[in-house]
């Protein structure tokens, strides 16, 4: 396949950046996205130039870490898929290809197409734990959880952090990424104790670290490589409301 990459190029936060192209020929339709990025580094590096800066780790669709926008689109062109597992035979011979980093107000731009999310982590941090007492595990069954419970609770427990619904949003809110963690703990009977000031503590760190507000456009679900449904956040909302109202109700 013959390519023409148009890559965001930036020094580091305070440069300007802008988009380079590049040429590329052979790559194998079988190749990864970030395979084929592997390959134009080591052309770069050959010609004695400076290698594009980009995120990855696991390239298992795991981690989350490559966080490209492909096209426009978070994660390219296909549902439900991470940049690590999009291959090259999802785009045309001689097409022209544009690669952004997440464009976020909390995610400055690091390097070329890094970028810090470590807002997310703050979240987390602040809220994304549940209290586990020392001693002997529990026996397995001695809590008994009702299955449409457990059932979304591992649907939301999915989410795997990459910040692709933040990328996607028009206002750049986390509230996918918050509402997914929220609903996955708040299921079971283990999250209860945190139930109600990790949601306000979770929000605060998302207000304050320049988070957008949510108004449920829905781009972030379209966009999410795991699927994580929309209405997480209507959970999200009510948790929010009964624990700032005093209600505190399941």
């Amino acid at each position: 396949m013959k390519l023409t990459l148009r890559i965001w190029r930036q020094t580091n936060a305070s440069d300007k950046g802008r988009m380079v192209e590049y040429k590329l020929d052979d790559i194998s339709p079988d190749a990864s996205f970030l395979e084929m990025l592997d390959v134009l580094n080591e052309q770069l590096i050959a010609a004695d130039e400076e290698p594009v800066a980009f995120d990855h780790d696991c390239r298992e669709g795991i981690c989350g870490m490559c966080s490209l926008v492909i096209n426009g689109t978070p994660h390219g062109p296909e549902r439900n898929t991470t940049t690590c597992q999009l291959h090259m035979r999802k785009f045309k011979d001689g097409e022209v290809i544009d690669v952004e980093p997440w464009r976020a107000r909390a995610f400055p731009v690091i390097k070329d197409l890094v970028v810090d999310r470590s807002p997310l982590d703050d979240m987390i941090q602040s809220g994304g734990y549940i209290s586990a007492p020392t001693g002997t595990a529990p026996e397995a069954h001695s809590v008994p959880v009702p299955k449409p419970d457990a059932d979304r609770a591992f649907e939301a427990a999915e989410c795997i952090g990459c910040g692709a619904c933040v990328a996607a949003c028009p206002n750049g809110s986390a509230a996918l990424f918050l509402g997914a963690k929220v609903t996955a703990l708040g299921l079971m009977p283990q999250g209860q104790p945190e139930r109600w000031d990790r949601v306000v503590s979770m929000l605060d760190t998302h207000d304050d670290a320049g988070f957008g507000g949510c108004t449920l456009t829905g781009e972030c679900t379209v966009a999410c490589p795991k699927g994580i449904p929309l209405d997480v956040i209507s959970r999200l909302n009510s948790d929010y409301l009964k624990a700032t109202a005093g209600g505190k109700k399941k």
